[in-house]
């Protein structure tokens, strides 16, 4: 459990109104997870993702349903049973934590100060079509600050994770943003909402923007999966419009963890809840934004 400490409310600390009903005047200074329960949640998480995946490599090429969600893609039955497992084992590892799933929503305490929020499987119109790149992405947020990040792919038989403030590592090596500064020496990457008739024309705009300054863009489909290839400097940065918590969770520690920069579009410092990302590389960062902004 985080600890905490009741104290008067002061600048920075925590105001849960009507917590555990002492009243809405209680607050909690937090303090941070120790190493050992980073530790312990690390490896929940790890197991979790690696359970997760491993349900998503029995259906893959397998499908037998498949459906559509208004607004939000495709949903197969490796999506549901992937959430399924990962909730499951999550729960059991801690029963008064809270869980966000992109399938199944919210499920544990509503009260919890600790929130999983999972993507069973990001990427799926990938993984319905057989194209490998997509993963099971989990992050771990204790109130409000992302805490650990498990990013999995399975057909690319890669692990990126993250603990905040010991670092960025993919199967288990270290891994650092790029050191590009120049973007005509940048390879970027976005992706497309899937609301097009109400934002078709500013992601086309954006993309042409920068696809006249780049060295290449990539539009790979899996937002999680693309920020782990900003953290591990594949790409040098990533944009993306219309985005939902668990696309971004995970993937917003591993970058910053490796040394980058994450933002919104209007620059303000990211939080999984906001809808656009910019992840880049320090260089890059600004550049991207700029020119996002000036369009």
């Amino acid at each position: 459990m985080v600890q905490t400490d009741a104290t008067k409310c002061q600048s920075g600390d925590l105001h849960v109104p009507g917590f555990l009903d002492k009243g809405p005047e209680v607050c909690f200074k937090i303090l941070s997870m120790d190493t050992r329960q980073q530790d312990k949640a690390l490896k929940v998480a790890l197991d979790a993702a690696k359970k997760g995946g491993a349900i998503t490599l029995k259906y893959f090429r397998r499908l037998k349903f498949v459906s559509i969600k208004e607004g939000a893609g495709l949903v197969s039955e490796a999506d549901k049973e992937s959430e399924a497992v990962i909730t499951k084992i999550i729960h059991k590892a801690y029963p008064t934590h809270q869980v966000l799933g992109e399938e199944a929503g919210y499920s544990g305490s509503d009260r919890a100060a600790e929130l999983w929020v999972v993507d069973p499987l990001d990427g799926t119109t990938n993984y319905v079509h057989g194209f490998p790149f997509y993963c099971v992405s989990i992050g771990l947020e204790v109130n409000g600050v992302v805490e650990v990040g498990v990013v999995y792919a399975p057909l690319l038989k890669q692990i990126y994770t993250a603990i905040r403030g010991r670092g960025a590592f993919l199967n288990g090596k270290p891994i650092h943003v790029s050191g590009t500064d120049r973007i005509e020496d940048s390879l970027l990457a976005t992706g497309f909402s899937y609301s097009r008739n109400e934002y078709l024309d500013q992601e086309l705009r954006d993309f042409r923007l920068l696809a006249v300054k780049a060295r290449g863009i990539r539009r790979a489909g899996s937002a999680a999966l693309d920020m782990c290839m900003v953290a591990s400097g594949v790409y040098d940065g990533f944009w993306e419009r219309q985005l939902a918590p668990w696309d971004t969770a995970a993937g917003c520690l591993l970058v910053t963890e490796a040394g980058g920069v994450v933002t919104n579009f209007e620059n303000d410092p990211f939080h999984f809840s906001m809808k656009s990302v910019l992840a880049a590389n320090p260089n890059m960062h600004p550049l991207i934004q700029q020119t996002i902004q000036n369009k």
